[in-house]
């Protein structure tokens, strides 16, 4: 099978889940596919994003992506039937998780900074795509408009100079902070292009001040353990050429900065100093997913505890001899000639984790199961989905970066934290 078909399945496949899981009614999306799951507001995110790839490679019509963009926007806009926007978020932020039929918080959750930044992203993907002039058409820009404005950016700082991590009604801000080098990339850059409650320069240099620059196999780069942290921002941010002053400093852009991110995973599973059972250079990929749970095995000269779900990371993170195979699929823009033949090479010696090109959220070649298989996670995961979806179609036509490069937000993001170069000092 060509490169081109294999991925044209493994997207597809990851497109359904949008489709066929999401309530018609209000256009959430379930957090996994197991039964009973919440909706996560970042797998809409994602979900607003995959629409516009699903019109472009024929798999939906254009006026089937607009009903269920309308219908979507119009739930985060007013909030569930018969109720207001403070049962689903405070702020202009949302709820982490909200119930799939109610659309109301569920689990006690907290308002989530993060997860808001991810379903805003979708949301002004929609915005940009859906740009004829026509009444339906213009109201998904209005309603995206909306949402965006009312975000009180600066309340999230909790008096402070860095985000705060959360916001729970019963207990108040989090202590925790966005700092660090994580996913909060996109958070900061969609806080500064605020029309409204903007965050300001100096918070975002606070931010990358606490960048970890570390070396690992005669590779510097800003570290951070779980791939996830390096595709995120990613997914919706073409970061191609474009440098902020901490990269200018360092003589390279983010892109490149995850690329080699992928490249030292890749060493650490050749290296394979623990001696989990497949790591190899074709066999890679460490990140946030979930993992055996009460069960304990060996490897190497060492016993493991499963550890359930959990952040794996490399070289230094945890690791349990877990896999997470969408961490791998989502590296594909930043080392494509890695990143297919161990696509490839998982297919054929792992056939049950591309389960009709669905590939589940993890697998663990180290333990064995009764029948003799290797361990697999039950279930999917949307966000897994999600990001597979938009790197595959980044890798393949760039749609959803040049999208958000339209968004005149984002550039104004971009531009407020220093970033310059590249796509950004041209007009599209």
């Amino acid at each position: 099978m060509k490169d081109e078909l294999f991925l044209d399945y493994i997207q597809r496949a990851a497109f359904d889940y949008f489709i066929l899981l999401n309530n018609a009614e209000n256009g959430l999306i379930p957090d996994t596919s197991k039964q009973g799951a919440p909706a996560t507001i970042a797998a809409v995110g994602f979900a607003l994003s995959a629409y516009p790839i699903g019109v472009e490679r024929g798999w939906i019509t254009r006026s089937e992506a607009v009903r269920r963009t309308l219908k979507t926007l119009r739930f985060f806009c007013a909030g569930p039937v018969d109720m207001t926007f403070e049962d689903i978020g405070h702020k202009g932020f949302c709820y982490h998780f909200l119930d799939m039929h109610t659309g109301k918080r569920t689990w006690e959750c907290e308002v989530s900074f993060i997860d808001t930044a991810l379903l805003l992203a979708g949301i002004l993907t929609a915005a940009s795509y859906f740009d004829r002039d026509n009444w339906l058409e213009a109201k998904i820009r209005r309603l995206a408009d909306v949402f965006y404005r009312r975000i009180e950016w600066t309340w999230a700082l909790d008096g402070g100079k860095t985000l705060s991590l959360a916001w729970k009604p019963e207990e108040g801000f989090s202590p925790y902070k966005w700092e660090g080098y994580n996913e909060g990339l996109i958070l900061y850059l969609l806080g500064l292009g605020s029309p409204t409650f903007p965050l300001c320069a100096n918070d975002y240099n606070i931010w990358t001040s606490s960048y970890p620059w570390k070396n690992f196999y005669g590779i510097e780069y800003i570290h951070a353990g779980p791939l996830f942290i390096h595709q995120f921002s990613h997914a919706w941010i073409d970061f191609r050429g474009i440098q902020d002053g901490y990269m200018r400093e360092h003589g390279i852009d983010y892109f490149e900065n995850s690329r080699r991110a992928v490249l030292i995973q890749q060493k650490y599973a050749i290296e394979n100093k623990k001696q989990f059972t497949g790591y190899s250079k074709d066999c890679w990929g460490f990140s946030a997913c979930d993992g055996p749970i009460n069960i304990s095995f060996p490897a190497g000269s060492e016993h493991y505890d499963g550890r359930g779900y959990a952040a794996r990371g490399a070289p230094d993170g945890l690791d349990d001899g877990t896999i997470a195979p969408s961490s791998l699929v989502a590296s594909l823009p930043f080392a494509p000639e890695i990143t297919l033949s161990a696509l490839r090479h998982i297919n054929a010696v792992y056939p049950d984790v591309f389960k009709n090109y669905r590939i589940t959220s993890s697998f663990n070649p180290t333990v064995l199961m009764p029948d003799n298989s290797i361990w697999t996670a039950a279930g999917y995961y949307g966000i897994d989905q999600g990001i597979m979806l938009l790197m595959i179609e980044n890798h393949r036509t760039g749609l959803i970066w040049k999208l958000m490069r339209k968004s005149p937000y984002l550039r104004a993001g971009l531009t407020k934290a220093g970033f310059k170069g590249g796509w950004l000092e041209k007009q599209e």
